[in-house]
């Protein structure tokens, strides 16, 4: 999937050649977040080998977490759509135990394991693809001075893709966890949604996904990033490369976290007009808006915060073991270039 981006990423300032013995012109290196490829790696950094194993670590980051937590998906769900009845997070879970026995708080776990592993193949997989695409057409001194931009474009065009991938399981997934006697099972609930509304009902909240998502993706990967090289910089007692790698997933674990909290009010609103808009047959996100009002669009806020913090900080510790276990080129936290470094030499002297 990834292979015809491998050639872009040879020449892109995230780029490093491998170290060699052999005499040849210096080649020219860059330090911003890219690590020098070393015999200890089992790919090359921006290789299709690279992009497959990015995909694969997406995979299990986003299918894993999601999965883990559907039966608080759940009842966030339906505090959103029916406020009513389930008032908050305690209530949610005795009303569903009580109605429909522990069994019931895993409802909608296939689509919701298929749809987002799917969701983080494009994810983190498109992630790594446009990052060094982006970076590789504005150069390396840019790619320093606006890595926030280009954190945040690299996951908005990823995540455009992923919801794509996401929008199928999603719709079947909301109408079994809110529309009671919908379906108790994904083979039975597809083949009723098709029937009911055609090709277009899997697709019908597309547009809000792409609302909550694209925000919350955009957050979720510039937050980390920006977080990491934070914590390096200012928290962490020693360079990256003396810690260890399980002191470097404890950086990610917490980055993650931090990043999950803002991902989760970022993109609460159009969370709650996904699941009400699945609810409701024939409405439109502007109509679902309208009925949930702004106090409504705001409920189930702290189940999502709790959900989406610990989601976000376990996606990417999974995703950063992945490459850990299969060896992956793994970028420390950006530095300036030199060339920026004597620019801004220069321009001090000049006005002294």
């Amino acid at each position: 999937m990834f292979s015809r981006f491998s050639e872009t990423a040879k020449n892109s300032p995230f780029s490093v050649a491998k170290c060699s013995s052999e005499s040849s012109p210096e080649p020219r290196r860059t330090r911003i977040m890219a690590a020098p490829n070393t015999d200890g790696d089992s790919c090359e950094f921006g290789s299709s080998t690279y992009y497959a194993y990015c995909g694969f670590g997406g995979i299990l980051s986003c299918g894993i977490t999601h999965t883990a937590i559907v039966p608080l998906d759940l009842v966030k769900c339906r505090i959103q759509v029916d406020s009513g009845k389930y008032k908050n997070l305690v209530n949610g879970f005795k009303v569903t135990i009580r109605e429909d026995k522990l069994r019931g708080l895993g409802k909608g776990w296939a689509p919701t394991a298929i749809g987002y592993s799917m969701q983080g193949l494009c994810k983190f997989g498109f992630y790594e693809v446009f990052k060094i695409l982006y970076s590789n057409l504005i150069g390396e001194e840019k790619t320093y001075q606006f890595r926030t931009s280009l954190y945040l474009a690299a996951s908005a065009s990823a995540e455009f893709f992923a919801d794509i991938a996401l929008a199928p399981m999603e719709a079947v997934k909301v109408r079994m966890q809110t529309q009671p006697g919908f379906a108790n099972t994904l083979r039975e609930g597809a083949p009723k949604l098709l029937a009911a509304e055609g090709i277009r009902g899997f697709y019908k909240g597309l547009p809000p996904l792409w609302m909550r998502q694209i925000p919350y993706t955009m957050m979720k990967f510039a937050c980390f990033e920006r977080t990491v090289e934070f914590l390096y910089k200012n928290v962490v007692p020693k360079p990256r490369s003396e810690c260890s790698k399980s002191e470097q997933l404890v950086v990610t674990f917490a980055a993650g976290y931090i990043a999950g909290v803002f991902c989760a009010i970022v993109s609460h609103p159009a969370d709650t007009v996904v699941s009400k808009l699945n609810n409701d047959v024939g409405s439109t996100a502007i109509q679902a808006a309208r009925k949930l009002g702004m106090k409504g669009l705001w409920k189930g806020l702290g189940p999502r915060i709790l959900m989406i913090g610990t989601l976000t900080a376990l996606q990417w510790f999974i995703y950063d073991s992945v490459k850990v276990f299969f060896r992956l080129p793994r970028p420390p936290p950006p530095e300036e270039p030199e060339s920026l470094k004597n620019k801004r030499l220069l321009k001090q002297q000049q006005a002294a």
